[in-house]
């Protein structure tokens, strides 16, 4: 008998979302005023999406990405504050002449598609500045949790997606899934402690990062200072108010006393 694999219900998501935020406020309250806040913020939200993501795939259709397929990496990426000032960090403890190659072509991919909008992004065709000639990630480690949520089970899809042949690929909902649950719960826990908690192009807003180290305290501080670069596709009030709902809502095994 065929064995039927469970999906993940919305109460399933819901619960994960709640004990996701959770965990970042306590690690935003224990880390405010202490060097390291954003790593340990991330090492937790990278570490937690990645098994649960593995967890999730054993009942789902096996993804094409692999090392050097690099197809995508010419679509807008978006990231959080704190994953931002993460990359910035990892980039200044870099060797000097990997750090300044690496912020000229940052700089170069920055001023050619600031004003590009996403279906703009992938008509330009410009390869992320953290491709290398192999087509591997240089910042591989850190890379923000959109890139980490993005993945295709098709890759000739996206090669012809590239081309513009065609508007969409099959990408992995389970990916896609994990990802928003965990950037909507960290971004929901800086909220909730009056931290700028908005999504930022990641070329412009590194370039904010790396032109001034002073930049991280200013933002503990609660300023927003990568409002330049402010992606908003969804609008704050409606993510707020979608954050204060799910805070709010149960789950039906809470509601039923189980």
């Amino acid at each position: 008998m065929r064995r039927r694999h469970r999906t993940m219900s919305h109460a399933d998501n819901l619960s994960y979302f709640r004990s996701r935020q959770a965990a970042f406020v306590s690690i935003v309250a224990e880390w405010r005023d202490r060097p390291g806040m954003n790593r340990a913020l991330l090492d937790d939200a990278f570490s937690d999406f990645e098994d649960v993501l593995a967890e999730r795939l054993k009942r789902a259709q096996r993804v094409a990405c692999d090392r050097g397929c690099a197809t995508c990496c010419t679509i807008r990426v978006t990231a959080t504050a704190p994953e931002v000032l993460n990359i910035a960090a990892h980039l200044r403890e870099a060797d000097p002449e990997v750090c300044g190659r690496l912020v000229w072509r940052i700089a170069e991919a920055d001023f050619e598609t600031r004003d590009a909008d996403e279906s703009g992004r992938v008509a330009l065709r410009r390869a992320c500045p953290f491709i290398d000639d192999d087509g591997a990630c240089v910042i591989y480690p850190v890379r923000p949790l959109a890139c980490r949520g993005h993945a295709s089970h098709d890759r000739q899809a996206c090669d012809r997606a590239a081309c513009g042949e065609i508007a969409a690929i099959p990408y992995s909902i389970e990916h896609r899934t994990v990802r928003s649950l965990v950037q909507n719960a960290l971004q929901s826990a800086l909220r909730d402690h009056g931290l700028p908690w908005a999504s930022y192009e990641l070329n412009h807003a590194l370039m904010l990062a790396l032109a001034d180290p002073e930049l991280e305290q200013a933002w503990r501080q609660g300023l927003d200072v990568f409002a330049d670069a402010q992606v908003d596709d969804v609008s704050p009030a409606e993510m707020a108010s979608a954050f204060d709902m799910l805070k709010r809502a149960r789950t039906a095994s809470c509601d039923s006393g189980q």
